[in-house]
């Protein structure tokens, strides 16, 4: 049975009687030619904080993008991040063995009519970004440092395979 094509069927005509359609819809694979990729694994990153805001009457700014890069050593899990324009009192990160939060704010430090710009593409205001992390790590040895704008998150992995003897005491 011939498949009409979408033209055909849109059109409710026919280009020729011998077309079928049917090949379009599966390309077919020829020697030699490299086989089509498939997607590989992403760690989850969402942009919404950790905890839900309360409900409230007035429509509050929209929170801006924090584009972080997550990559791993074979001791530890790395986050960094851009943060040029934001003091250290105006952010708050909060680790747990399977997820970060960066939240803060980015505040303009003096006001310039909107009549007065060319271009605008900075943004200013709060920012969050919620990462979940793909392995454990150990909170109490995180380490966060800031240079030249970027913040780097250093979090040391924890070692399930690890074990320890304990020696009974007598008691």
């Amino acid at each position: 049975m011939k498949k009409r094509s979408f033209f055909e069927r849109l059109s409710a005509s026919s280009t020729h009687d011998d077309f079928d359609a049917f090949d379009d819809d599966f390309p077919i694979q020829h020697p030699g030619m490299p086989a089509p990729q498939t997607p590989t694994r992403s760690i989850p990153i969402t942009s919404a904080p950790a905890t839900p805001a309360p409900l409230q009457q007035e429509e509050e700014a929209p929170e801006g993008q924090l584009p972080v890069d997550v990559f791993q050593t074979p001791n530890d899990i790395i986050i960094r991040t851009f943060i040029a324009g934001v003091r250290p009192d105006e952010m708050n990160v909060s680790i747990s063995r399977d997820m970060v939060v960066i939240e803060g704010s980015r505040e303009e430090r003096e006001t310039i009519s909107e009549s007065d710009y060319f271009a605008r593409e900075l943004f200013w205001g709060r920012f969050a970004k919620t990462i979940l992390l793909p392995q454990e790590i150990d909170v109490d040895a995180c380490t966060a440092t800031a240079k030249d704008g970027l913040l780097t998150l250093t979090m040391p992995k924890l070692d399930k395979a690890r074990q320890t003897k304990l020696k009974v005491k007598a008691g």
